[in-house]
């Protein structure tokens, strides 16, 4: 088998929405930086949806900065506080507009300078959060395309930021790109749960009183483990990362030529989409002034989102369901003509068929395995995951057990 754990030493940059509506990203975090010392780590990047912002990634490196002199004592690669801290830097905060990307941030510049650096080695990005930093950079660097490979987990990232999304898809075909939206879930779904490890057991056991690291995490989703976002790492860590189809701590995945995309003008007749699907909808209006800002917002679920005003009297809004359902919406807006238009769209089970069609032009992408085989319940392709549980899961506890003073090892 492959991966840092076996030698092999990847570039990284992490991007996540830590400190937003997600708690899972801190819990993700300490297990990256308990394996630090196996990567070459460029870039922290805050990439929220939410509330998230940069100082939540510091809060976790502090916690790191107390365990490292008993991490030192294992490996002299974990890298230095300061240096981790030095490399951490705040993305977008606002969603992208219509057109997918707007303005550069300093994440953006800092990914495009890391892809030109005279390295013969691609550059991993671990994107937990929005799209809408590596949208910014393609827009503003296209050269660096080449030199990427993407592990991207979507279902609800890919929900909050679908126009990043769609501009990348349409304008970059050849990225290569792992659209991780359900196998993820095989992280804390289904596997070996006897014992220590289960979701609950093992933070009791493991992390539970083992350094700040481990103490931290346990005061994370009721000491529970989700860590949704990890399957990026552990994909580096044991499996072949330039081939997704390969058996994997990270999971297995199969090559696509297309993703699901549907569109639609109001008024709706049962317009449906595939689940993890990008459905457009499309609205006539009356004729305003040009703007990029949001004009209207779709309600559904209690959730809104926003639309915009496209040009010509023509409004258009991205969705993308993260799972299966009637989803009844309502438009809000301060245009007459829009406020209180309602409709319904359904979200129905996803095919094999949709990512091979004909027409199809991604040439470098990967997404969940659709085989009954590979699911765990609802989760298409979690069974590429959670097989190896027992295997990951040790190797966590021994990375907690580092934390340990000297006196409680063995």
């Amino acid at each position: 088998m492959h991966g840092a754990l076996y030698g092999d030493r990847y570039r990284v940059i992490v991007t996540t929405d830590i400190g937003g509506s997600d708690p899972d990203d801190f819990q993700s975090m300490v297990h990256y930086l308990l394996y630090s010392d196996l990567f070459d780590t460029e870039g922290l990047i805050s990439a929220p949806w939410g509330e998230g912002r940069k100082s939540d990634i510091l809060t976790v490196i502090d916690r790191y900065a107390e365990d490292y002199p008993a991490l030192r004592r294992y490996s002299d690669r974990y890298p230095e506080p300061d240096a981790l801290r030095a490399m951490t830097f705040q993305g977008a905060v606002d969603l992208a507009p219509y057109k997918g990307y707007s303005e550069p941030t300093e994440a953006s510049e800092w990914i495009i300078r890391c892809a030109r650096r005279p390295d013969p080695r691609p550059l991993y990005l671990l994107m937990w959060g929005l799209l809408e930093d590596l949208a910014q950079a393609l827009h503003d660097a296209p050269d660096i395309l080449p030199r990427l490979r993407v592990h991207y987990i979507g279902g609800p990232n890919k929900k909050w930021g679908p126009n990043a999304y769609a501009y990348i898809r349409e304008n970059f075909p050849d990225l290569w790109m792992i659209e991780n939206n359900s196998t993820y879930r095989g992280w804390f779904n289904g596997g070996d749960m006897e014992g220590d490890l289960g979701n609950h057991g093992f933070v009791t056991a493991h992390a539970a009183g083992h350094g700040a690291l481990g103490d931290y995490f346990t005061t994370h989703l009721g000491g529970t483990i989700k860590m949704g976002d990890t399957p990026t790492v552990a994909w580096l860590l044991a499996g072949d990362p330039e081939h997704p189809e390969a058996e994997g701590w990270g999971g297995s995945f199969t090559r696509v030529t297309d993703m699901p995309y549907a569109e639609y003008e109001e008024p709706l007749d049962r317009a449906e989409v595939e689940a993890f699907g990008l459905l457009e909808i499309r609205l006539r209006g009356p004729v305003i002034d040009p703007t990029e800002a949001p004009v209207f917002e779709l309600e559904t679920g209690g959730q809104r989102f926003y639309g915009y005003y496209i040009g010509n009297g023509e409004y258009r809004i991205r969705f993308v369901p993260k799972e299966v359902g009637r989803f009844p919406y309502v438009i809000h807006s301060p245009i007459p003509e829009l406020e209180g238009r309602r409709g319904e769209f359904i979200a129905v089970p996803e095919t094999a068929a949709a990512r091979h069609t004909s027409g199809g032009n991604l040439t470098h992408w990967w997404s969940d395995r659709l085989g009954d085989a590979d699911a765990e319940g609802a989760h298409r392709g979690a069974k590429t995951v959670n097989r190896w549980r027992r295997d990951y899961l040790r190797s966590f506890a021994e990375r907690f057990a580092r934390c340990l003073p000297e006196e409680n090892t063995l």
